[in-house]
């Protein structure tokens, strides 16, 4: 089984893919600061589970052109997506995403719920109000980092307060998932504009997402960024999701890729 690149015109940004299998499409989206391969880590289950599997890099991460100073935002992450979607010819998948990604998924799907099979949102971290003062503060330190100390320079911001018994794992994904994006200076400037952009306004809205979804939760001392409670909101507010999540003591399951990859399949075959 091979996987076809592929470049997508997006607005003002070229946006570069893969695609691999046969079948019903999944279209997965990464976070911030990932790139394409993260989803699912380099899974191929979903391939050979008799799928699609179409990926890309967000505008500035990856392969993909940097944006212009200040389109790190969700409406046109959102319209990024949709184009991927309209060029590979996958409408009416599986939208699969983690927090960022997941995010972008929920601004799009909200649009038109009907044109999708279903979504799966994995890590969302926002529950579409502003960030603090203070929380922004943050991500500017991580951006600042990255831009004047790259991969370093980031590091250096991000391992402060990190739970001690995930340090050197954490910083060890951050290296590895840094380590692959063509300009680092476009990762900084997303760094810094996409937390201060909302998805939605409110979790009210996602009342509105009718369709299947599964919202896969995170750990909290694993993974801070990614809140257990901001998961289990967005399960309570959306119509017809369930929440899944590993078992305690182990790795968060979005770090899984194998496992998460078979989750999602599952969850397709009851569509």
């Amino acid at each position: 089984m091979t996987s076809a690149g592929f470049e997508v015109p997006a607005d003002d940004v070229v946006l570069r893919g893969s695609r691999e299998g046969a079948g019903p499409p999944v279209v997965l989206a990464h976070g911030l600061t990932a790139h394409r391969d993260l989803v699912v880590h380099g899974s191929r289950a979903l391939a050979r589970a008799g799928h699609e599997v179409i990926t890309y890099d967000a505008r500035g991460h990856g392969e993909s052109d940097p944006g212009p100073v200040g389109s790190y935002v969700y409406d046109r992450l959102a319209d990024d997506l949709d184009a991927v979607v309209a060029a590979t010819g996958a409408e009416g998948a599986v939208l699969a995403g983690h927090s960022m990604g997941a995010h972008t998924i929920a601004n799009l799907a909200l649009r038109n719920p009907s044109r999708w099979a279903g979504v799966v949102l994995i890590g969302p971290a926002s529950v579409g109000v502003p960030l603090g003062a203070e929380s922004l503060a943050g991500w500017d330190r991580l951006a600042n980092g990255l831009a004047e100390g790259g991969i370093d320079g980031f590091v250096a911001v991000y391992e402060t307060g990190l739970d001690p018994d995930w340090h050197d794992t954490l910083v060890r994904i951050a290296r590895d998932r840094l380590s692959r994006h063509r300009d680092l200076a476009a990762v900084a400037e997303a760094v810094r504009e996409v937390p201060r952009s909302l998805p939605f306004e409110g979790l009210r809205e996602l009342g509105g997402l009718d369709l299947p979804a599964l919202v896969v939760a995170s750990d909290d001392d694993a993974d801070p960024g990614h809140p257990h409670a901001v998961a289990a909101a967005w399960a309570d507010a959306l119509p017809r999701a369930r929440m899944i999540g590993a078992a305690e003591g182990e790795s968060p399951l979005a770090w899984q890729g194998g496992r998460l990859s078979r989750e999602i399949a599952a969850f397709c075959a009851e569509l």
